[in-house]
């Protein structure tokens, strides 16, 4: 053990040798490379938050060294092995992904980057600072740093308003006294520019349209004070438009709620709730969409209320732009007021499309085949704002497998019908304008799903929902369905499958019950809606609770049997799902991203209910999941059904109400549309109560770590404008279902591959 350890270490010093030997011999002659720069700081008194300023001026120290990894100049050495004559493919690409051009000696500008290190201080207030540099040489490498000697800052003793012209003098003196300027703050020109946009974007909430931060300029005055004093006065620019220094009104409103750019045809007006609105044929109720305009004639022009009525009426789903412009009055200006007019045009989506998805499937019972879904939209079907979707699918699977499980199909037919309305219905009225951001969304749905197993059984299922959704800001979406029904009905089962359903009570009892009524609540925080963020997080909670409401009409027919509600037995059940990701976008354009995920969900059946119903219970493995296993494959904890010779996962998915995964995938771009992903995958389910057709194998305990699921491997991503088409191949290294001392094994042999739309996490 210790030789192959002194083998490992020399073997990694050898290379390392090997690399820098490498390097080094491309070096020009009579060249360093740069390795960077220090900053060290002399003050003549102390610095408040002098590590900050420290932290500020290192940002702009230039030029960058290369970076390092390990120690190792990873780009520097593919940029060099790209110079040779045929690099070959793969030093291509890697220095397309990695390289980085050499940074030597020569390249760094000491007396300029002195002069920018002496403006910022004087920025920051230390007026007189001092920079030098001095260059530390080694053989091959050259660092530089640079000395600064900061002087006494001058700090401030009165601020102050010079004169304006009247009304934007008030307007400024109010603004001007919630500043977070104090007597005695150092002299900061950064402080300043804030202090200009925050003055700018407060008086535009207060009509004046024409304003801008480049209007106002900060003067110093040090000639009152020996000391290193100054007065700060907040001027006006000269020859600032007129129309800059007073506010605007919204005289009229006109709202175009059919626009055609190419119609030029005129249009009478409609005058409702104090607005016009302009179509040629009847589009929008407008007692509809006057509740998603909150702009009102009389009220001062504001840009929060314009960007939240053009987002409000963009979540209709009808439009696919929403354009607010507006038109100075001229005619009717005064010294103190101006006059706007609003024209909002608003372009409709097609009113008719079809969406159809093609997919192949493969499972774990070694069901295989082909699944359509197509999907057609309505919009603006009653001239309310609403969508109507309705969808089918049809799914044919037939089982690979020897024996008497050949040849043994399933056929899925599905239809489902969704009508969306784009405000509260709700039997008293609500005033929407409690919902600032956007108006929440009525959903319903309706769904009947009908499935064939030969040989064994057919299952005819329905489902209804009646529910809310909305945005309570940019990242922030609630859903709430206080009603959620579905009903399940088992029938023409074979005389094995009965024979199944006998010995296996788990099994026979998360069919029984019938009837599910409850009611979900989610909650979402979603930071990948803002594209330019280089951190991203994601939350979703999700609570599903059933029975509880319907309980108090349930009747016991049987004594110690569950409860029926109109013959039906009900499930209760309560059921929570916590999904957590974080994505961290880096690189040149931020094109490489490392992607996390962890999920926890936990099902509890309570009262009427022993078991969780079939539906709603967890599976892992598949291409949204732990790659490396097939669908439905994976768990429920070391169960292994191919060790088990009574097993019947050929009729069912292994599942469990205990589920628990983690994933961490690599995403960087290789060509055009095409990504590359190198990614690992973690997770399983369990039971909290032993089904006993699992032998024990399936119970959650302290030992879960070691149950879990691993599997790692690489994916090819198409990627268009956000439609992604993936193709993952993992592989399995850590299997739960086998022997504790042989669980950790590679079977890179033994790949699945999956096929997906979108990505996994």
């Amino acid at each position: 053990m210790k030789r192959t350890l002194r083998h490992s270490v020399a073997f990694i010093i050898f290379g390392m040798v090997l690399y820098s030997c490498s390097i080094t011999k491309h070096i020009p002659e009579g060249e360093r490379l740069y390795t960077g720069a220090t900053i060290e700081i002399e003050a003549d008194s102390i610095i408040k938050n002098e590590k900050e300023l420290k932290t500020e001026l290192e940002t702009i120290l230039r030029p960058e060294p290369n970076s390092k990894f390990l120690g190792m100049y990873l780009g520097l050495y593919y940029y060099y092995k790209n110079q040779k004559e045929n690099p070959g493919f793969l030093n291509r690409w890697l220095y397309k992904q990695l390289g980085e051009k050499p940074v030597y000696q020569s390249s760094v500008e000491p007396f300029e980057v002195e002069a920018v290190l002496r403006n910022r201080l004087e920025n920051k207030g230390f007026f007189y600072s001092t920079a030098t540099s001095s260059f530390e040489e080694k053989e091959i490498e050259a660092s530089i740093n640079y000395k600064l000697n900061v002087t006494e800052p001058y700090k401030m003793e009165h601020f102050e308003i010079d004169s304006m012209p009247s009304p934007l003098y008030e307007a400024v003196k109010k603004e001007t006294d919630k500043s977070p300027f104090q007597n005695n703050m150092r002299f900061d020109l950064s402080n300043m520019k804030l202090e200009r946009q925050r003055i700018d974007t407060k008086l535009k909430q207060k009509g004046y349209y024409n304003l801008n931060s480049d209007f106002f300029i900060f003067e110093a005055d040090t000639t009152q004070y020996d000391k290193k004093r100054f007065d700060l006065f907040l001027k006006l620019k000269a020859e600032v438009p007129k129309k800059a220094t007073i506010p605007y009104q919204i005289y009229t409103i006109n709202v175009f709620s059919n626009y055609d750019l190419q119609d030029s045809t005129y249009v009478a007006p409609e005058r409702f709730n104090n607005k016009n609105y302009i179509q040629d044929t009847l589009f929008m109720k407008l007692k509809y969409l006057d509740e998603f305009v909150t702009l009102k004639e009389g009220d001062l022009y504001s840009p929060d209320e314009s960007k939240n009525t053009a987002r409000r009426l963009s979540k209709i789903g009808a439009y696919k732009y929403v354009n607010i412009q507006y038109k100075e009055i001229d005619s009717l200006e005064t010294d103190s007021l101006g006059l706007l007019e609003a024209n909002i045009f608003l372009s409709p989506l097609t009113k008719r499309a079809v969406r159809a998805e093609l997919q192949g499937v493969t499972k774990s019972n070694n069901y295989t085949g082909p699944h359509l879904a197509l999907t057609y939209s309505n919009r603006n079907v009653f001239n309310g704002g609403e969508t109507l979707n309705i969808s089918t699918n049809v799914g044919y699977e037939s089982q690979f497998a020897s024996g008497d499980d050949a040849g043994n199909t399933s056929l899925e037919l599905g239809l489902t019908t969704e009508l969306i309305f784009p405000r509260v219905l709700f039997p008293v009225k609500i005033n929407t304008d409690f919902f600032k951001y956007s108006i929440p969304k009525t959903k319903t749905s309706i769904g009947l799903n009908y499935l064939s197993r030969s040989e064994l059984y057919t299952l005819l299922s329905a489902n209804g929902q009646f529910g809310y959704s909305w945005n309570a800001n940019k990242y922030i979406t609630y859903a709430f369905n206080p009603i959620s029904v579905s009903y399940t009905r088992l029938s023409n089962t074979t005389d094995e499958f009965d024979a199944i359903l006998d010995e296996n009570v788990y099994l026979q009892q998360s069919f029984d019950q019938q009837f599910i009524s409850g009611m979900t609540f989610s909650f979402t925080y979603n930071e990948m809606v803002d594209a330019n963020d280089p951190n991203q997080f994601y939350l979703n909670t999700t609570l599903d609770v059933a029975g509880n409401s319907i309980s108090l009409l349930g009747q016991e027919t049987t004594s110690g049997e569950p409860k029926e509600f109109l013959g039906l037995e009900y499930a209760q059940y309560a059921k929570a799902d916590l999904d957590l990701r974080f994505h961290l976008n880096f690189g040149k354009d931020r094109a490489q991203t490392l992607a996390t995920r962890l999920f926890a969900g936990y099902g509890l059946p309570y009262g009427n209910s022993d078991v969780i119903p079939y539906v709603k219970q967890y599976f892992s493995g598949g291409p949204y999941s732990v790659r490396a296993f097939k669908t439905r494959s994976l768990g429920p904890g070391t169960y292994d059904d191919e060790s088990d010779d009574d097993s019947d996962v050929t009729y069912f998915d292994q599942t469990g109400n205990i589920r628990l995964e983690a994933n961490v995938e690599y995403r960087f771009p290789l060509f055009s549309f095409f990504k590359g992903a190198v990614f690992a995958d973690a997770g399983n389910v369990w039971n909290s109560k032993t089904n006993s057709v699992f032998d024990g194998e399936d119970k959650f305990t302290s030992n879960f770590i070691n149950e879990l699921g691993m599997g790692a491997g690489f994916g090819l991503h198409i990627d268009v404008q956000g439609f992604v088409i993936r193709f993952d191949l993992a592989a399995p290294f850590h299997d739960p279902s086998l022997a504790e001392g042989e669980r950790w094994d590679f079977k890179y042999d033994e790949p699945v591959l999956n096929f997906a739309i979108g990505y996994s996490f």
